[in-house]
């Protein structure tokens, strides 16, 4: 089915930028559902340290996506690419405006662009094999995935185990490398009536808002949610293990640092992978910014949509509330 008269609003930004707070406002204004795009947020179970919406707000404006598997399970970004799709026909089929928001480009990329995903399941022997090997010898699988393929190797954080397992597993079981797929996201063409918008920040008040953000998810009872989730059988899953937050609070529960320099360190890479967010976000020229500092939260929305209403993309005429 041709997707290409959908209309689609994309809300984009590094962490701790206020994305979930202008997109509620944005969803309500303009009669919206959100599809969260953060690969973190479809966990169960791992709600403070990947910033979930509030729950009150989450009954009253529809947000899809968010708690569908367990930490333990497997979810590749292209299962994601079939259910937000779909889920977007179903807010159309509504009369809906569908509002795609998140931190996670690759996510927002399935979605958006026709791009094929390399062949594999997620329960292959392959990946299983992989996965044993992180747990004993995490160094060796960044050092092959150098030797197979330098150039993927140069994009992915030699500690992000999930991207360098789905590397090699992609080499593995096409013979072909994930440069070679990912020459095909040259191309930037929508199969939605798309519209892109991104949310800035300058540096240092962006780095001060992710140190207040941290400090403040400790005290709504971060390392808590973590021991719970220890607790329960997951604190030896993959997906906690890389979640950021998570697998340095799980390293001071295990005794290999003390809580003051387990919460440096989620700041400092909390940064850093603020940093790669707006680097992956500054490539797409459809992205239209909108810096959010020294302004409330409703002015905000109000110039997305008066960008929105002078693209023509939002029906002539008629009275956005504000």
């Amino acid at each position: 089915m041709k997707r290409g008269k959908e209309k689609l609003l994309v809300l984009v930004g590094p962490t701790a930028v206020g994305k979930s707070t202008i997109a509620i406002k944005l969803a309500k204004r303009l009669d919206g559902e959100i599809i969260s795009a953060d690969s973190m947020q479809i966990y169960k179970g791992m709600d403070i340290g990947t910033a979930k919406p509030d729950l009150r707000e989450r009954e009253r404006i529809g947000h899809h996506l968010i708690d569908i598997v367990e930490p333990s399970e497997d979810f590749s970004v292209a299962e994601y690419q079939r259910l937000a799709r779909a889920t977007m026909e179903k807010i159309a089929q509504r009369r809906k405006l569908p509002i795609l928001v998140g931190g996670s480009g690759l996510y927002i990329r399935s979605v958006i662009d026709e791009l094929e995903f390399p062949g594999g399941t997620l329960k292959s022997p392959v990946r299983r094999e992989l996965e044993e090997r992180a747990k004993s010898d995490p160094k060796s699988l960044y050092e092959e995935l150098q030797r197979l393929d330098p150039k993927a190797a140069e994009k992915i954080h030699p500690h992000n185990l999930r991207r360098i397992i789905r590397a090699l597993e992609v080499i593995k079981l096409t013979g072909k490398t994930f440069t070679e797929y990912q020459k095909e996201w040259q191309k930037r063409e929508s199969i939605y009536d798309l519209k892109m918008v991104g949310l800035s920040l300058p540096r240092e008040k962006l780095y001060a808002k992710i140190d207040e953000r941290v400090d403040e998810m400790l005290q709504k009872g971060l390392l808590e949610e973590v021991k719970t989730l220890v607790s329960s059988g997951y604190s030896r899953a993959i997906t906690a293990r890389q979640a950021l937050g998570y697998k340095e609070l799980l390293d001071h529960l295990e005794g290999k640092r003390s809580l003051g320099d387990a919460v440096q360190l989620i700041k400092q890479r909390t940064r850093n992978f603020a940093k790669r967010q707006l680097t992956w976000f500054k490539q797409d020229p459809r992205i239209k910014w909108f810096d959010v500092s020294n302004k409330t939260m409703n002015q905000v929305a109000s110039e997305i949509i008066d960008f929105l209403q002078t693209e023509g993309f939002l029906p002539g005429g008629k009275h956005w509330e504000r």
